[in-house]
């Protein structure tokens, strides 16, 4: 078992690794874009990555305060599901109503990699290669549609 302070320096090793293996891939427009805190653009609408003892996930998280507004969002997303799941060559799991890690409600839309742990060093290349290219996938969905968005701001 891991204390605090070295389980968060695996973590940040990993996170590390991972952002300059994914810095060489520009976005889909051909820029630089940090991955690792990407930037959608819209307020309270985030791409995630994380990953732990038991699995990777990534996920798009709607966490406006306003349940309305995120209904809404979830909403639009639901309209472009078809869309959303050619871009990505798979679907995902759609939870409208979710919680985070401190209780909050959310929407989500994820997918996870069982059966991996960050502490372990020999499964990195078996995360990166699950993140990366939903990671790639998801980036050019976002550009196709973020205009579909454009109303709700």
């Amino acid at each position: 078992m891991y204390s605090r302070a070295e389980a968060s320096k695996m973590k940040e090793a990993f996170w590390t690794a991972f952002g300059r293996f994914l810095s060489i891939n520009p976005n889909s427009e051909g820029e630089k874009v940090n991955w690792l805190n990407y930037a959608t653009g819209y307020k309270d609408v985030y791409f995630r990555m994380d990953a732990d003892q038991k699995k990777a996930s990534i996920s798009i998280q709607l966490r406006h305060g306003d349940a309305l507004l995120r209904s809404l969002y979830f909403d639009r997303f639901d309209e472009l599901h078809t869309l959303f799941v050619e871009a990505m060559g798979e679907d995902w799991i759609w939870e409208p109503e979710a919680e985070d890690e401190y209780g909050r409600s959310i929407s989500k839309i994820y997918i996870e990699l069982p059966g991996v742990n960050v502490f372990n060093q020999a499964d990195w290349p078996q995360i990166i290669s699950f993140l990366r290219p939903r990671m790639v996938a998801l980036d050019g969905f976002w550009n196709d549609v973020k205009d579909a968005f454009e109303e709700l701001r």
